[in-house]
């Protein structure tokens, strides 16, 4: 079964931690699918992509930029797989019924909204029931990523 790995935003904003575990993948080289709450939303995290940090350089796409197959990270708001990716990150509280077909899945939510916390101990029951095997992981102090229990 998929590993799901549940990620309690309390330090750094999704529009930091994001890009950074993106880039720990890619540089893994490992290809990700990224599923955010609407078109739209798709639109500003591909256009913060782009710039969220002068020294690096996350190679991703998203609808219009081109064939799928060439980009190590795809974003979008349809529940697809076309770049054959084997990591599925969840922004925006989304869920996905295919979230077996993938070896990880990154469920990264608000801790510091109630109800966004409410429903991602939700999903976390759901994957839990459904045989996955569910990590939860909080930031510590300096922002990075401790397992908690």
């Amino acid at each position: 079964m998929t590993e799901v790995a549940f990620y309690h935003l309390t330090r750094k904003p999704l529009e930091r931690a994001m890009p950074e575990l993106l880039e720990k993948a890619v540089e893994r080289g490992l290809r990700c699918v990224v599923i955010a709450g609407s078109a739209e939303r798709v639109r500003q995290l591909n256009d913060h992509l782009w710039t969220w940090d002068k020294g690096s350089f996350l190679p991703h796409g998203a609808d219009g930029d081109g064939d799928p197959a060439e980009h190590p990270v795809w974003l979008t708001s349809e529940e697809e797989n076309p770049n054959g990716a084997g990591v599925l990150m969840l922004v925006d509280g989304q869920d996905a019924g295919f979230k077996g077909d993938f070896d990880r899945c990154l469920d990264m939510f608000n801790g510091l909204d109630e109800e966004a916390v409410q429903a991602a101990r939700e999903r976390f029951r759901a994957a839990r029931a459904a045989g996955h095997t569910v990590t939860y992981w909080k930031q510590t102090e300096r922002g990075g990523w401790e397992k908690g229990a």
